[in-house]
This record gives C-alpha cells, sequence and structure tokens, in this order.
C-alpha cells in the first residue's frame, strides 16, 4: 500500500507569538487553534498556518524571507477583503501575470512573504 500525502502546513518565523497571531488575525482573518509562548496554529476554511518563535540570535536566527502562496478560487472577493483589513493596497493586484495568474501580496510582521493566487491556466 501506497502513502497518501494529505498536506502540508508552512511553519513560518516568529519573533513575537502573541503580537504575529493578532497581526493574522486582523490582516488575514486567520484564528488561533492553539498557542503557548513558543508556538501557534492558525486556520481559516480548511488552511493552516504555524507560526513558530526564534529568538533571532546567532544559534537560533529568524531569518525572514519565507514564502507561502495560497491557492483559491475567484481572488476578486478576497482582495477587496485584504483591502478592507488594511493588509494590501488597491494597486497590489496583478491580473493575467506572464505565468498565468491572478495575485497579490504581503508581508507579515517578520518579513515573511505570503501570495494569494488564482491559477488562470490550469
Amino acid at each position: 500500500m501506497n502513502t497518501e500525502l494529505d498536506k502540508i502546513i508552512p511553519v513560518l518565523p516568529s519573533q513575537d507569538i502573541k503580537r504575529d497571531i493578532a497581526w493574522y488575525k486582523k490582516h488575514t482573518g486567520f484564528e488561533v487553534l492553539f498557542e503557548d509562548e513558543m508556538y501557534a496554529c492558525l486556520k481559516r476554511e480548511g488552511l493552516s498556518i504555524h507560526l513558530q518563535w526564534h529568538a533571532d540570535t546567532k544559534d537560533d536566527p529568524l531569518i525572514g524571507g519565507s514564502v507561502i502562496k495560497i491557492f483559491v478560487k475567484n481572488i476578486q472577493p478576497i482582495f477587496k477583503e485584504f483591502i478592507g483589513r488594511g493588509t494590501v493596497n488597491e494597486d497590489k493586484l496583478h491580473l493575467n501575470t506572464p505565468w498565468g495568474t491572478h495575485e497579490f501580496g504581503f508581508y507579515d510582521l517578520n518579513k515573511n512573504a505570503i501570495f494569494i493566487v488564482e491559477g488562470i491556466s490550469s
């Protein structure tokens, strides 16, 4: 019997779990499923994002620069929602990209890039 792959969940670095939970709730609509001072699980519909605290030292670097893409169907409603949340400006939606998507992106407070993408060439 073969292994069935179920899902993948990004774990993004965080310098301040409580601060970042509040940011994700306000700016993305993700809600907390679990949290402590070192780790948090956030969920919206069938999607999850985890946050893991890092000290931002030589032995435990924060690094930043992680990138995730959340694929959606019908990007316009969530784009309008994120404008209303103050997450993005109206000029951030890129339609009909050369690689066949509609998409917009933003950074969280730890410089992790989050892109919302609608594939139009599939």
